[in-house]
């Protein structure tokens, strides 16, 4: 039976443990607690920097706590300083409503929701911060903070320089609020949160000693621990795709198939580091992979696990299996007959329409967009180095056999060039277009 010391310990070995305030290791050996972490709902899907406070909750969860999530549809409508350099973008109350629906789906993927003793919980703090008047927070909230106590947090003095509105110099006023709140109102205890928000996490500790006083026998009230800013060792940005796209959570901001392929890419530098801060795996089964890695990186097995293990929690099982039979299928060189591959491989890998008829190797392989010219395909067909549908083409004037599965050709350019065309239909309908869009 897990135990809340099993927690801390879960943490360390996997290099997920930053900070912690006083007294906290001594609470957990007394018993299960409840802890938040905060989301920002001024986006419509969490990503990849999201994970590592997600997956802290999924911790604290199996050892026996109470996770839950703070979907700041209050503070949302002010904006957070910490780790910006400019304000962000206030956001209306149906927007943030959408997007904390969306937010709460992802967050499903991981947490367990379902009734019982450790049931995940999610609260939007629009449901207190909203009831509050301005004299009313000034009065029994503003009271507790100094001005040099404000001045003095890492995330107000980045922004100096630039300038910074009071609407978000008064964000931590805000966050301690929550704190406040959920302590009172839903006995949460603790405060977790990336190594950025370890000040405002401290901000909240300081109005619950305040408001409240301390503890018994002097002890803490509350208590806030920080996770590590994910830096990958290789020095690649970690959550960036290599064309500097974020890695969402949702499939219409970043397609499995391009999820996938960004934790398949890891370096080998990073692999070890993802496998323990963002998948479940055990010690036992991350030194195997490790050792496997060690012995034969060719293979790419690490990297392999930790792109099929993060894809089913985050898009599904199915999904991941696909996007795996799609990552081995497509460049391995063998046929390339399933539908499903072929879908996924047309909608992210630059996929082409042609014409329903039956078309000319020659003018299946330009409508391709592989080719720069005619005569750079001439050549290509001369050297041997144009494949359709698995025959390599040695008459550009031969008609090509039917479509896979009745609607797929693949064309090839070497050994690394691949894209997947979808027939038109006769009545001018871009199906290949709409299948595209469907997914998004």
């Amino acid at each position: 039976m897990p135990v809340m010391t099993d927690f801390l310990a879960e943490l360390r070995w996997r290099g997920m443990l930053q900070e912690m305030t006083e007294g906290l290791e001594p609470r957990l050996a007394r018993g299960p607690i409840a802890a938040y972490v905060g989301f920002d709902p001024t986006g419509d899907s969490l990503h990849a920097g999201h994970l590592i406070p997600i997956f802290g909750l999924l911790h604290l969860q199996r050892a026996g706590g109470r996770p839950v999530a703070v979907v700041g549809g209050g503070t949302g409508m002010v904006g957070d300083p910490s780790g910006r350099s400019a304000e962000r973008n206030l956001l209306d109350e149906p927007t943030l409503a959408a997007n904390v629906a969306a937010i709460r789906a992802q967050l499903e993927r991981f947490l367990d929701f379902s009734p019982g003793e450790h049931a995940a919980r999610m609260i939007d703090n629009r449901e207190w911060l909203g009831r509050y008047g301005l004299i009313e927070f000034l009065r029994d909230i503003g009271k507790h903070f100094s001005l040099g106590y404000m001045l003095s947090k890492d995330s107000v003095q980045l922004r100096m320089g630039a300038g910074i509105s009071f609407t978000e110099f008064s964000y931590m006023t805000l966050q301690a609020t929550d704190f406040l709140h959920l302590y009172r109102d839903h006995g949460v205890e603790m405060q977790m949160g990336g190594a950025d928000q370890f000040g405002n996490i401290t901000a909240g500790l300081e109005l619950i000693r305040r408001v409240l006083g301390q503890g018994p026998d002097g002890e803490p009230r509350a208590y806030g621990l920080s996770f590590p800013l994910l830096t990958a060792p290789s020095g690649k940005k970690f959550g960036k795709s290599e064309g500097g796209q974020t890695v969402f959570l949702a499939r219409h901001r970043t397609s499995p198939y391009a999820f996938y392929q960004y934790w398949l890419n890891s370096d080998d530098r990073d692999v070890q580091l993802y496998l323990r801060t963002l998948t479940l795996l055990t010690r036992e089964e991350i030194a195997a992979l490790e050792a496997e890695q060690a012995a034969h990186p060719e293979r790419r097995l690490a990297q392999r696990a930790l792109a099929l293990d993060l894809t089913a929690r985050v898009h599904g099982t199915p999904e991941a299996e696909l996007q795996r039979r799609v990552g081995e299928l497509a460049f391995s060189g063998e046929p390339l007959l399933d539908p499903d591959v072929l879908q996924v491989l047309h909608d992210d890998v630059g996929g082409f329409t042609f014409a329903a008829e039956v078309p000319t190797a020659f003018d299946l392989a330009m409508a391709s967009g592989l080719f720069a010219s005619r005569g750079d395909l001439r050549r290509s067909i001369a050297q041997g180095g144009v494949v359709v549908d698995d025959v390599r083409v040695v008459d550009g004037d031969a008609p090509v056999g039917p479509p896979i599965a009745g609607r797929y050709h693949v064309v090839r350019h070497g050994r690394r060039q691949l894209t997947v065309g979808v027939a038109r239909t006769r009545a001018g309908d871009d199906r290949a277009q709409q299948a595209g869009d469907g997914l998004a």
